[in-house]
This record gives C-alpha cells, sequence and structure tokens, in this order.
C-alpha cells in the first residue's frame, strides 16, 4: 500500500498582515484544487467560493471584534478577511450596528453579507458555547477554528444549538478544517453541529472534526424543506455521533473518504427524495450507516468502494430502509466536478493527518492507494432496490471440501441474532446448532487473531429455517466482495489474506438457520 501523503495549502495571496506559515486565505480562482488553496466540491460551482480574497485583513481576539470588522466594510459585499485567535465566548460578543452588517448579540452573526473569511491563526481560535449563524449570505469561508458546546437550552444558549448553522437563501459556503464538538444529545441541550435549511445551495465541508454529539447535521429541516442541496462531504472525521451524518431532506450530496468512528444509532440517512454518491469512506464500529430511516419517505443513494469495519444492520420495517450489509445501491448519482479518491483503507490514516483545527491545513493529495485486494465496488451499476445480487463467478462445488476447518475454534460475531441463537454457534462443528438474523437477513463473521489465508467456504444451513435467496462472501479487512451465491453451498475463490470474513444474507424467505460457517485454506 502507497504510503498516505498529505500537502499543505498554500496561499495565492498574502493578506497584509502576515498568517502563520501554515494558514493559507482562499484563491479566487473558482476552481482551484484543495492542494492549491481553494475550494472543493460542490463550493467551486455556482461562481466559485473565494471568501474574503482580495480584500482587508483583519485580526480579531473577540466576537465583537468579529462583528465591528463586518460593520466597518464600505459595503455588506466588500471582501475582507478576519483572522481569528483566542476564545471567542458570550463574555466578547456583542452586537454592533452598521450599514454593512446585521449582527446580534450572543452568536457571530453572518447575515445578509457576502464575500468573508473567517480563519483562526496563532495558538488557534475557539468558539466557546458560541456558534456561527449564516443567513441570507453567500460566498463565505470558515477555516481552522474550533466550535465547542453550542446549546439550545440551558444557559448560555446560541445559535439554536448549531455550531455552525445556515438558512434562508445562502449559496456558497467552504467550511474546511474546523473542529465541531459537543459533550451530548438533545437531552443536554445540543442541537446539531453542521445544519443547511431553507433554501442553501453549493456548500463544501472538508477535513473537519465533527464529535461527541446527538446530531452530527442535516439538510433540510423537515420533509417538506427540499431546496437545500448540492453539499460535497470530504476527509471528515464523525466520530461518537448518534445520528444525522448527515441526514439529508431532497436535494444532492457526494459524500468521500470520511472516516465514521462510532455512529450509535445511524449515519447517512438519505430521505425525502435525496441523492447521495457514498463512496471511499470507512465505517468503523457503527449502526445503519446509510439508508432511509425514521421516516417512509425514501432517498437515494449510490455506493461504491466503502469499507465496514464492526457495522450492524437494523431489519427494514415501514420507516426503516438500511442500504444493509452490501451497502447496494437504489440510484445512480452523478457529480459535476473533478475530485481525487483516496483508496478506502487509507482514509483513516489520512483523515487522522488532516482532518481538524490546527492541523497546519494539511490536505491528501489523493494519491493513496488501498491494499491488495483492491475493495470491489458495491453494485457499480445500481439496479432497483433489494436486487437478487448478481453471482460474481464463483466456481461452486458440489462436493464438501476436505482438509481444517478453519472455523473451528476461531471467534465469531454478527450484525444481529435472533432470540435462542448464537454466533458461535457457526464455529464449534455442531450441526444442531445455529445463527439465525433478527429478521430475514444479516451478517455472521469469522474472526481470527492473525492473517489467515482462506479459499473456500461452505455453508451448512439447519433444518427448519427459512431459505436463504442470496448472499455474499466479504473480505471484511477490505469490503470486496470474494463471492456470491444461493442457498446452502460450497464455493470457492483466489487465495485471501484476511482477519475477518463475512457471510452477509442479502435475501430470504423467512428467517435462515446456518448451522456453520466453515472456511478451509484449501
Amino acid at each position: 500500500m502507497r504510503r498516505p501523503v498529505v500537502r499543505r495549502l498554500q496561499a495565492a495571496a498574502l493578506a497584509t498582515t502576515a498568517v502563520g506559515a501554515a494558514i493559507a486565505v482562499a484563491l479566487p480562482t473558482p476552481q482551484a484544487s484543495a492542494a492549491a488553496g481553494g475550494a472543493t466540491g460542490y463550493a467551486t460551482l455556482n461562481g466559485g467560493t473565494t471568501g474574503g480574497a482580495g480584500g482587508q485583513t483583519v485580526r480579531a481576539t473577540t466576537g465583537t471584534a468579529i462583528h465591528t470588522a463586518l460593520c466597518t466594510r464600505a459595503s455588506s459585499s466588500t471582501p475582507i478577511i478576519i483572522q481569528v485567535e483566542g476564545t471567542i465566548n458570550h463574555g466578547n460578543t456583542a452586537k454592533v450596528s452598521g450599514n454593512s452588517c446585521n449582527t446580534a448579540a450572543g452568536v457571530i452573526e453572518l447575515k445578509q453579507i457576502s464575500n468573508v473569511t473567517i480563519v483562526g491563526v496563532g495558538g488557534g481560535a475557539v468558539f466557546d458555547q458560541l456558534g456561527i449563524h449564516i443567513r441570507e449570505a453567500r460566498n463565505i469561508i470558515i477555516q481552522n477554528v474550533t466550535i465547542r458546546n453550542v446549546k439550545k437550552s440551558g444557559s448560555p444558549t446560541s445559535n439554536g444549538g448549531d455550531a455552525i448553522g445556515m438558512e434562508s437563501g445562502v449559496r456558497n459556503v467552504w467550511v474546511d478544517h474546523v473542529t465541531l464538538e459537543a459533550s451530548g444529545g438533545e437531552d443536554q441541550g445540543f442541537d446539531g453541529l453542521f445544519d443547511m435549511k431553507d433554501d442553501t445551495q453549493y456548500v463544501t465541508l472538508s477535513y473537519s472534526i465533527l464529535r461527541n454529539s446527538g446530531r452530527g447535521g442535516l439538510v433540510g429541516s423537515s420533509e417538506s424543506d427540499r431546496s437545500n442541496g448540492y453539499v460535497t462531504y470530504h476527509h471528515n472525521l464523525y466520530e461518537n455521533i448518534d445520528s444525522r451524518t448527515p441526514l439529508l431532506r431532497g436535494g444532492v450530496a457526494h459524500i468521500y473518504n470520511n472516516h465514521y468512528n462510532r455512529l450509535n444509532e445511524s449515519g447517512i440517512n438519505s430521505r425525502a427524495g435525496a441523492r447521495a454518491r457514498v463512496e471511499n469512506n470507512y465505517f468503523k464500529d457503527a449502526r445503519d450507516v446509510l439508508g432511509t430511516f425514521y421516516t417512509s419517505e425514501r432517498g437515494y443513494w449510490q455506493a461504491n468502494g466503502n469499507i465496514l469495519d464492526n457495522v450492524t444492520w437494523s431489519a427494514a420495517g415501514s420507516d426503516t430502509y438500511p442500504a444493509g450489509p452490501g451497502m447496494t445501491s437504489n440510484a445512480t448519482v452523478s457529480v459535476p466536478y473533478s475530485y481525487s479518491l483516496d483508496g478506502a483503507s487509507c482514509v483513516p490514516s489520512v483523515v487522522s493527518q488532516t482532518a481538524g483545527a490546527n492541523k497546519g491545513l494539511k490536505v491528501s493529495d489523493g494519491s493513496c492507494t488501498p491494499q491488495t485486494p483492491a475493495p470491489t465496488p458495491t453494485n457499480p451499476t445500481p439496479g432497483p432496490t433489494n436486487p437478487t445480487p448478481t453471482p460474481s463467478n464463483p466456481t461452486p462445488t458440489p462436493s464438501q471440501p476436505s482438509g481444517t476447518n478453519l472455523s473451528l475454534g476461531a471467534d465469531a460475531d454478527g450484525s444481529s441474532k435472533a432470540s435462542g441463537t448464537s454466533y458461535g454457534n457457526v464455529t464449534d462443528g455442531n450441526l444442531g446448532t445455529y445463527w439465525s438474523p433478527s429478521g430475514s437477513t444479516g451478517r455472521v463473521s469469522v474472526k481470527w487473531g492473525s492473517a489467515t489465508t482462506v479459499s473456500r467456504v461452505n455453508i451448512r444451513v439447519a433444518p427448519g429455517g427459512g431459505t436463504i435467496g442470496s448472499w455474499r462472501i466479504v473480505n471484511n479487512d477490505t469490503g470486496a466482495v470474494l463471492a456470491t451465491g444461493s442457498g446452502a453451498a460450497a464455493v470457492s475463490f483466489a487465495r485471501t489474506s484476511l482477519k475477518k470474513i463475512n457471510f452477509e444474507i442479502t435475501s430470504a424467505s423467512g428467517t435462515p438457520r446456518v448451522a456453520e460457517f466453515e472456511t478451509y485454506a484449501s
């Protein structure tokens, strides 16, 4: 595997006040690449996002000073770069009046303005219990800052509990290398970390950390608020988030090269007609990472090249439509700009080196390739919802495999288990015991403490259960699909070294009973 490569953003033009060596202002070229210091993704479209490039540079150490800088411009659209250092809080953020601003106390208010960059410099910028509100604004850059513990209830409150919130005709916002964090969920007074509603479009969130919150962020405040979209999320870390990573209602989102770690309830929630392109992300210790959740109004997705590491799935229901272990696509979602993809196996390393405030504005150059064998994209030609997967030309063998069953004594886990069944029953060598998922579909896995070479598996079922319609054998380490098929079968594939192998039931009639998941070296 090639080592992840990161580079620092380079400034195209320096502000009048020197910025720290690792800080750069955005290039005025709309399509500039991240390596050159400009916006990426959807923020490059619709005329581009350049923030305050070319304008005056001022320094601010209080929220009041930020408002003053906005209010003393010649007009509400005069470009300005505001370098922020220190802690911004309720005690130092007052309303300031002027013809070029519309501010408020207790929040950084970017309302009815345009062409602004807010960038953390020096020892860092921390917005403590104080959110940033963007309303009726365009061409805004927020970079290299930390926003923490913004509350909508309790004391003090700010910005409806959103770390960054956008609404009402917002266009072209690039949020980059920021850290957004809370200390709990709605019960503790917090809301979303990164929210968009009421006609907000052409937004990119890149190289950022979102953590320790009940809600990562939404696009659209209700099922009827479908005027938002064209949002790119890339190279971000979502960590210890309950849900909304993001929640999409209508519109289009491009979600790639993000690291999701500990999604406690659900992840990418595409609903109400939303369309998401989800590619080369790394999901770890997470639940229901993609699908439509908590509504019957379905959304759509195209999923390619993602890696699932200890991901569990709920059974489908009247308001729950998980993409499932294979992350089956149900649409084709195109992207109208160029971009570079890191291999999904590289994502945890790349994101840990680059994402968040005070990381030197480092970015990936997109050259990190995945381990061999490469992850196989999930359904690159999307079909209808819940299709029967096409077999990947395994070599089925009617005879039982010979040699040592490597599953005996190995550990096992899975996505769910029906009452009275156990994951370990598929590795105990006893055909009288079995594992069943809690519904008709699910995953059971065999795992070892060190890399083990496997080239054949044998699926053996117990009598009395439902019939398995289709299944996949997946290398859990890389996400590569090794084989597909139906029913009980013995199947061979290319010799593969791995630590964990998954048997994923993707369709079935009734509740299957898997007695043994046998694995063999040859």
